[in-house]
């Protein structure tokens, strides 16, 4: 069998779940070229699990102040190139398509008959788990942006739908600081990070952000552009977790029983639905407008919650996969759930 596994770009949690799937499919030998959208190729990193890999320009959203912004997505999207690059893109070659939220091959399969396969986080959404904002649009993106012939989701908890356990790979945890906190706030103004910080000298930041503040930062905040190792090196050491509402970030976060305090980019669906799912697991603490130094406050004084043991869910979906009978994939996430132990203040969730 002969795969290309597309993957959407933009952001880190779509990148961090083919980094799993693809040492899965390594260990079983599959034959797997990886394809890639949604940023500029200098601004991909730790790549090399994935060989030669492909990228194209795709389409991406835009954010503004800390939200999504339509009129900046739709302006900077190259509408007609994207048109062009799902027709080159030729599957001839491929007995299947992976695809996690990524446009391109997404359509190109369709167009071409490939029989393709979705493994995201978005496809969770179409099933009534916990969610915020959904909308005719929301609807529409969820069918129609990367429309795959199965859709298989995955989320924190099953919620008694037919979905998959994350994607989890974390450092172990050999020592724990409870007075450093990791900060992950992608889509926020550096200098307001560091605002929203200062007045907490108690406690140590490690901030990750692409951009660097125009302040001079107080000792007790560490400014550092992206490094996925020291990343995950502080996450398992951390004494908690502050980012944005990305599903990747806080299955992270609750595999290694650290706390979260999250700020969801407005305006963006998915992570509103995050955030009301957390809520509902009593697994996070929001900050819903702004980022809010009372609830800052509160949250460091918070207790550390009960890390949650997550499968190797991508071994057993390349084993699924390969035995070749995908049209019930109802039995594999069955399984799967059976080797959670999940909180007992989730057992009985349901949205």
């Amino acid at each position: 069998m002969r795969i290309l596994y597309g993957v959407q770009g933009t952001g880190n949690g779509h990148l961090s779940r083919a980094r799993v799937m693809a040492k899965a499919l390594q260990r079983q030998g599959v034959d797997v070229d990886f394809f890639f959208s949604g940023r500029s190729p200098e601004h991909f990193f730790d790549m090399q699990c994935f060989g030669q890999y492909r990228v194209q320009s795709g389409l991406t959203f835009a954010t503004e102040n800390g939200r999504v912004s339509v009129a900046k997505t739709a302006k900077d999207n190259a509408w007609l190139g994207f048109i062009k690059d799902v027709k080159r893109l030729d599957l001839s070659g491929y007995d299947l398509l992976l695809n996690d939220f990524e446009p391109v091959s997404a359509w190109a399969a369709k167009n071409q008959g490939v029989p393709s396969i979705g493994i995201s986080h978005q496809a969770a959404l179409k099933y009534a788990v916990p969610k915020v904002g959904d909308n005719w649009l929301s609807d529409f993106m969820l069918s129609y942006f990367a429309p795959v012939d199965i859709a298989l989701g995955c989320h924190w908890h099953h919620f008694g739908f037919p979905i998959l356990p994350p994607f989890v790979e974390v450092d172990k945890v050999e020592q724990q600081i409870t007075h450093q906190i990791l900060v992950y706030l992608p889509f926020e103004s550096a200098d307001e990070i560091v605002e929203f910080l200062a007045p907490f000298a108690n406690y140590t930041f490690l901030v990750y952000h692409a951009c660097k503040p125009s302040t001079v930062l107080p000792e007790h905040i560490r400014w550092h552009g992206f490094d996925r190792v020291g990343f995950k090196r502080e996450m398992a050491s951390c004494g908690g977790v502050i980012g944005n509402a990305g599903f990747e970030l806080s299955s992270e976060a609750l595999t290694l029983g650290k706390k979260l305090l999250i700020k969801p980019l407005l305006g963006q669906f998915e992570q509103l639905s995050n955030v009301a799912a957390l809520e509902l697991l009593g697994a996070a603490e929001c900050m819903k407008m702004s980022l809010d130094p009372q609830a800052l406050r509160r949250w460091l004084k918070a207790p550390m919650p009960e890390a949650i043991h997550y499968p190797e869910v991508g071994d057993a979906l390349v084993s699924w996969l390969l035995r070749g009978d995908w049209s019930r994939p109802e039995g594999l996430c069955q399984s799967l759930w059976q080797e959670v132990c999940l909180p007992t203040s989730w057992q009985k969730k349901s949205p």
